[in-house]
């Protein structure tokens, strides 16, 4: 089947089976109308029972998924959400009429069979048909069997399709519905209450994120997506809840990478009369919990890297951990103009509004988080990044909290949370003064919080973990798309007008583009031989994730589906000409049989292509972009 989307009467094979259920309605055999299935049992559970259900009669339902055999025999696989279990059907059975309709099933058609269970001559367990019945027709065929669905943008546009043909794929959300049950079983049998929290919000707060913004029509009232879940569940700590958490969906107006999906989803919990100590022992009971529960042993591999869970994690504390690393110790820096003079220094990119304490954040992103790779704790952050922390009593400069790192990422973040409401209200206030400087994803002053700490909140210890990326490491998955079952997409059409524009010729205006002023680069005069050129292997990539290169202003790494079924690293120097999000989902032109080049760090195997000019004075580049039915890997001539 061609990758690309099909319409109706544009495929013969389309077409035959639209002709196929008009034949069967004709008959009075259409299987639209049927509502529901006598299926008694799922073909695992015959499979691991064979002894308690051999030449027992049953019933069973899926999806059909291959067919083989000839003459009045015919051999087919049925699978269903547990699993397959093959069927046999025999002409002298069915009869005449059952059979012919049964042979004119097609791979993706659902239906049901009874029959009774045995194993072949070949010892494979089977179901023996006596009665069939069609209960969904499919119109369009599914990928051919062995290339399955390997175009990576479709199949996260098309999860349905991924699912039924690659059974890994449902294997990791299976997890990941196991892992989310895990989860709320740890914390209900630690007394925790699970609560539902509003997402409309007047304040998004919590975090330091740009939100989404709407607007509530009713009444007539700007509304944003929330961030975190944080502040209202504080107020039910303030009520007297004590231990709650939530898990539920944030959205965030930022790029999208392997990393980042725009809506996410995110696990909260606070716990009154505790503090960060109390987080971080939660935290590493959990994870092993997870871990045994789900996969049945704390040791994990990602990525071909061994991680152990049942090892006491590593705690160690942000001074600490960019001072074995990077070499600076920040104790002995004392002020903002020190810790400036001293980023220059070592080449770490800072903002004239930055302090002391943002700046150690800077440098532990810069020279310690990538060797975070076992479990750990990085604690005592500096107060500037933690508005809604509590300050260490012996030190205010520094606040009581900690993020855990896995394989160099956080998978949470804990506090020992602020209920000073007059420290929370000078703490808003400073978040408010980075907002009037530019920082759009700063904190603004949220008045029936301040309320709810006015009341009092005890001595509370919160945490908020990335369900996701737990998800990822869990099943060893690249990317977070492959953790969603539905991550967000562009649209394929939304380079078009809404629907609601007429397009009329009098409404279409043509650009002009005025290519006046416009200087390329002269053509080279010395020739290339054909069999020089023609070793360059020129191929079609699309682009599954980008993301900015630390520690770079120009470079963009890309991940790539190149065709081959192994992601394919690219960096490009184009971030002054392109936002990473806005490449995701597009497909590009690479050369892919250049050698490795370490750049940053980071080994970039091919070469994206551009088109460049001077325009003014100033040089331009466009992106070579090509149409997106072109498939990964097609070779270009």
């Amino acid at each position: 089947m061609s990758q690309k989307p099909q319409q109706t009467g544009t495929s013969d094979v389309i077409k035959v089976r639209y002709e196929k259920l008009a034949a069967l309605k004709e008959a009075g055999r259409d299987p639209f109308v049927i509502t529901t299935s006598a299926r008694d049992v799922l073909t695992e559970t015959i499979k691991n029972n064979f002894e308690e259900y051999e030449n027992k009669d049953v019933c069973v339902a899926g999806r059909l998924l291959s067919k083989r055999g000839k003459g009045k025999v015919s051999f087919m696989d049925l699978w269903d959400r547990s699993g397959k279990i093959q069927i046999f059907a025999k002409f002298d059975d069915l009869g005449e009429e059952e059979y012919g309709f049964l042979k004119k099933w097609d791979i993706g058609d659902i239906v049901e069979v009874k029959g009774f269970v045995f194993k072949t001559q070949m010892g494979e367990i089977s179901v023996h048909a006596k009665e069939v019945k069609l209960l969904s027709k499919s119109l369009k065929p599914l990928p051919e069997k062995y290339h399955g669905l390997t175009n990576t943008d479709l199949r996260y546009r098309q999860r349905y399709v991924d699912l039924i043909m690659n059974p890994e794929v449902k294997d990791t959300f299976v997890k990941r519905s196991k892992i989310i049950g895990s989860i709320r079983r740890y914390l209900d049998n630690q007394g925790f209450m699970e609560v539902e929290t509003p997402m409309l919000v007047a304040n998004a707060g919590g975090a330091s994120a740009r939100p989404f913004l709407t607007h509530f029509n009713a009444l007539d009232e700007d509304l944003k997506l929330r961030i975190s879940l944080e502040l209202y569940l504080k107020r039910l700590i303030v009520g007297g809840l004590e231990k709650v958490y939530e898990i539920g969906r944030v959205f965030r107006n930022e790029g999208v990478d392997t990393r980042h999906n725009p809506e996410f989803t995110l696990m909260e919990l606070y716990q009154a009369y505790t503090d960060y100590n109390g987080m971080m022992d939660l935290t590493e009971n959990l994870y092993r919990h997870v871990a045994q529960e789900v996969l049945g042993t704390t040791t994990i591999t990602y990525n071909g890297i061994e991680m152990d869970l049942g090892k006491p994690f590593e705690r160690i504390t942000m001074l600490d951990a960019v001072k074995k690393y990077s070499g600076v110790d920040f104790n002995e820096i004392h002020s903002d103009e020190e810790a400036k003079a001293i980023a220059k220094e070592k080449g770490v990119e800072f903002e004239e509004r930055h302090k002391k304490g943002d700046i150690l954040n800077l440098f532990f992103e810069e020279f310690a988080e990538e060797h975070m790779v076992q479990p750990t704790f990085v604690m005592d952050h500096p107060i500037e990044i933690s508005p809604l922390t509590k300050k260490k009593p012996e030190n205010p400069d520094y606040v009581e909290r900690f993020e855990f790192f896995m394989n160099g990422w956080e998978m949470a973040n804990a506090y020992s949370e602020l209920n000073d409401p007059i420290d929370q209200r000078e703490r808003f206030k400073a978040q408010e003064a980075l907002l009037a400087q530019g920082d759009d994803e700063a904190n603004t002053t949220d008045e029936d919080f301040l309320n709810a700490l006015e009341i009092g909140m005890p001595p509370t210890g919160g945490i908020g973990f990335g369900i996701d990326r737990m998800c990822m490491l869990l099943t060893d998955s690249a990317a977070i798309r492959d953790v969603l079952l539905f991550p967000t997409m562009k649209s394929l059409d939304s380079d078009k007008k809404p629907s609601g524009i007429p397009k009329t010729k009098d409404a279409v205006v043509e650009e002009k583009i005025d290519f006046s002023k416009v200087k390329v680069e002269p053509l080279f005069e010395e020739y290339v031989d054909f069999e020089t050129f023609s070793k360059s292997d020129f191929r079609a990539v699309k682009v599954k994730a980008c993301e900015a290169v630390k520690k770079s202003k120009k470079l963009l790494q890309f991940t790539l589906d190149d065709g081959t079924g192994t992601d394919r690293t690219i960096l490009s120097g184009i971030h002054a000409y392109y936002e990473p999000e806005e490449l995701v989902g597009k497909t590009l032109i690479a050369i892919t049989n250049l050698p490795p080049r370490a750049m940053m760090g980071i080994d970039s195997c091919g070469m994206l292509l551009s088109a460049v000019h001077e325009e003014e004075g100033e040089e331009k580049l466009h992106l070579l972009m090509v149409d997106n039915h072109i498939p990964a890997g097609a070779k270009l001539y």
